[in-house]
């Protein structure tokens, strides 16, 4: 009788022991299911460009990100911007003001008339300049190799960055990347604006990217500063932006954290 109870006591284990291991391969799995295959997009690129992303990270480290979030410096508050990094959803927060995209509409909510400019405009203007060199691996970019920026006797080569048609609010924008030859860093982005006129613009606006922060395995601006440029010439510092608290992640950030918020009405009794 004993000899019985203990061969049934070994045959419950076995199975047990079987179940508990087909359970953690399930699971196991699953995870692998959930996991987000990214190709490496490195070919698909100038080989200059593509040193660039390197030198920054990666293009595929950036691709694999989901959620990048970063807030400008300011003396009265910071201003909080986060952005879906594939709807390209936005959402830009002050003490004062919250504005963002969400796909449609680009909306601005405020008690007071603290923000008069344009929503649809600077609901990713910021995030452009944060999130280079890599946004400028988005879909309908051409690539044309530019004279070299001199500034201070030193020749930083460069690429001009233009769009196809109906790519974006601006297709007409331009670019203008100059990197350093040794570190492979950018270092200088020139850029025009045509979301206003809608027409091509032969002003371009210079901006130095001088520090760097890791975040997360890229190499994302720290500060910049806007110079003086005019016929090729750079001059002096005009203004500066510092970044802090920056963030980037796989978690996909949540759709409802880009409406436009419904503000109850209150009813006069």
């Amino acid at each position: 009788m004993k000899g019985l109870l203990l061969a049934l006591l070994t045959v419950v284990t076995i199975i047990s022991c079987k179940q508990e291991v087909k359970s953690e391969k399930e699971i196991t799995v699953k995870e692998e299911v959930k996991e987000e295959t990214v190709p490496d997009r490195s070919k698909d690129f100038p080989e200059d460009i593509a040193a660039i992303f390197t030198a920054h990270g990666g293009i595929k480290a950036f691709d694999q990100m989901n959620t990048l979030i970063f807030e400008i410096a300011k003396p009265n508050g910071n201003e909080k911007h986060t952005t879906d990094l594939k709807t390209r959803f936005a959402r830009v927060e002050t003490d004062k003001f919250v504005l963002g995209f969400d796909g449609k509409e680009a909306w601005l909510e405020q008690d007071s008339t603290y923000f008069n400019g344009n929503p649809r405009f600077y609901h990713n203007l910021m995030f452009y300049f944060y999130a280079m060199p890599f946004v400028l691996g988005d879909d309908g970019i051409s690539y044309k190799k530019v004279d070299d920026l001199i500034v201070d006797d030193i020749s930083y080569p460069g690429y001009k960055i233009s769009y196809g048609e109906d790519i974006g609010d601006s297709p007409k924008d331009n670019y203008f990347i100059y990197y350093d030859k040794e570190s492979q860093k950018m270092k200088f982005l020139g850029y025009t604006v045509t979301f206003f006129s809608k027409e091509e613009s032969q002003k371009i606006s210079l901006v130095e990217y001088t520090d760097w922060n890791d975040v997360e395995g890229l190499l994302l601006p720290k500060t910049l500063k806007w110079r003086v440029y005019k016929d090729g010439i750079v001059g002096e510092v005009k203004s500066e932006v510092n970044f802090v608290n920056a963030i980037a992640n796989k978690q996909k950030p949540s759709s409802s954290l880009f409406n436009k918020p419904k503000i109850e009405k209150s009813t006069t009794l």
